[in-house]
C-alpha cells in the first residue's frame, strides 16, 4: 500500500466551546499488523456527544483522550489485511478505531456485520450504540406501559428519534422536544411522534403543557439545562427519568435547577446509565433494532460530512444541534 493513514489528533483541551484548533490532522504510515490482528479501512466515523467529555482531563466514567492521541470514536469499515483466525479480508466490521482512515484491532471490541439488508452506516446509528442506548434506556429504565406519556429531548437526534418510535410501538403517547420547525416536522410527520415542542419558539412551558395534557410518565433526558428543569414541572407521581445525556451543559456552566424538588414530591425514580456497561443487553436490543430497520418499521436519517478534515466542524455542529438524525463522517 502506498496510501498513508490520515489521523485526527487531540491537539489541545477546549475551554468552553470546542474549537477546530483543538484538533490536528496528520498523515502517518499505514500500520503493520502482527499475528492475531487485522487492519481495517474505516469508511464511516461516528460523531457522538460523549466525545466532548473525553476531551477534558477530568474524572469521569471513562479515561480522557491524551493530548497527541487519535480522537476516540466508533467506526465502520472493511478488513483489508488479516492475521486473525476469525476475520478475513472483505469482512465488514464496526469497532472503536477512532478518527482515522486505518485502524488495527486484535478483535477486541470488533464486530462483524452484514450490510446486505442494512446499510453499513446504520450500524453506527440506529443499529449501533445510539440505537442500543435508546432501547436500554427506554425498555430497562423507563419501562413504559401502554397509554403512558413518554417525552424525549433531542428528539430528532440519533438516540431520541429511536426512543420515540420504540415508545409508539409500546402503545405510548410519544412527545419530542427539538429545536426548530424543520426538526419538529420530521419528528411528527416522518417518525410518527404524537407531538413535538420547538424549544426555540419561546413558549417552552406553555407548549410542553399542551403537548402533555396528562403529564409525563417517562422522560428520556438527553439535553439537561432549562429544558430538563422545565420538564421536571410536568412529571407525574411515580414517573421515571432515564438520564442519558446533558449536552446543553457540556460546554457551559451547570444550569441552576429550580424544579429539582419535583423528584421528591412526585417520588420520581431517576437513573443515569452508560450503555457500554450493559453489554449483556446488546444482543436483544440489536436484534429488535435490526429487524425494525430492515423492515422499514424503524426510520432514521443521517447527516453526513465528507472527509476526515471536516470532522471537527461537524462535531462542533453536533454539539450545537445542527444535525438531523445521526451525525456521520464519510472517510474518503
Amino acid at each position: 500500500m502506498t496510501e498513508t493513514n490520515k489521523q485526527m489528533l487531540l491537539a489541545s483541551r477546549p475551554t468552553g466551546w470546542v474549537q477546530e484548533s483543538n484538533f490536528k490532522l496528520v498523515e502517518t504510515p499505514i500500520p503493520e499488523i502482527a499475528d492475531g490482528q487485522v487492519l481495517v479501512r474505516n469508511h464511516w466515523l461516528s460523531l457522538d456527544p460523549y466525545m466532548r467529555g473525553r476531551m477534558n482531563d477530568t474524572k469521569s466514567y471513562a479515561a480522557p483522550v491524551n493530548l497527541g492521541d487519535v480522537m476516540i470514536g466508533g467506526t465502520a469499515g472493511e478488513v483489508v489485511q488479516s492475521k486473525h483466525p476469525n476475520y478475513k479480508v472483505g469482512d465488514k466490521v464496526v469497532g472503536m478505531l477512532g478518527w482515522q482512515h486505518y485502524g488495527v484491532s486484535d478483535g477486541t471490541q470488533l464486530m462483524k456485520v452484514d450490510d446486505s439488508r442494512i446499510p453499513l452506516s446504520a450500524y453506527l446509528g440506529t443499529v449501533g450504540m445510539p440505537g442500543v442506548t435508546a432501547w436500554i434506556g427506554l425498555m430497562d429504565i423507563c419501562q413504559p406501559k401502554s397509554g403512558e406519556t413518554v417525552v424525549v429531548t433531542a428528539a430528532s437526534g440519533a438516540v431520541g428519534s429511536v426512543v420515540g418510535q420504540l415508545a409508539k410501538m409500546k402503545g405510548c403517547r410519544a412527545v419530542g422536544i427539538a429545536g426548530g420547525p424543520e426538526k419538529c416536522r420530521y419528528v411528527v410527520d416522518e417518525l410518527g411522534f404524537d407531538a413535538c415542542v420547538d424549544y426555540k419558539a419561546g413558549n417552552l412551558w406553555k407548549d410542553i403543557k399542551e403537548a402533555t395534557p396528562k403529564g409525563i410518565d417517562c422522560l428520556f433526558e438527553n439535553v439537561g439545562g432549562e429544558i430538563f428543569d422545565t420538564l421536571l414541572g410536568r412529571m407525574n407521581a411515580f414517573s421515571r427519568i432515564t438520564l442519558c445525556g446533558l449536552i446543553a451543559q457540556y460546554n457551559t456552566e451547570p444550569y441552576p435547577m429550580k424544579n429539582i424538588g419535583s423528584v421528591l414530591v412526585n417520588r420520581i425514580r431517576m437513573e443515569g446509565f452508560i450503555v457500554s456497561e450493559r453489554m449483556e443487553r446488546w444482543p436483544t436490543a440489536l436484534k429488535e433494532l435490526g429487524q425494525g430497520v430492515a423492515t422499514g418499521k424503524i426510520k432514521y436519517r443521517e447527516t453526513v460530512a465528507e472527509g476526515l478534515e471536516n470532522a471537527p466542524k461537524a462535531f462542533i455542529g453536533l454539539l450545537k444541534g445542527a444535525n438531523l438524525g445521526k451525525q456521520l463522517v464519510k472517510l474518503i
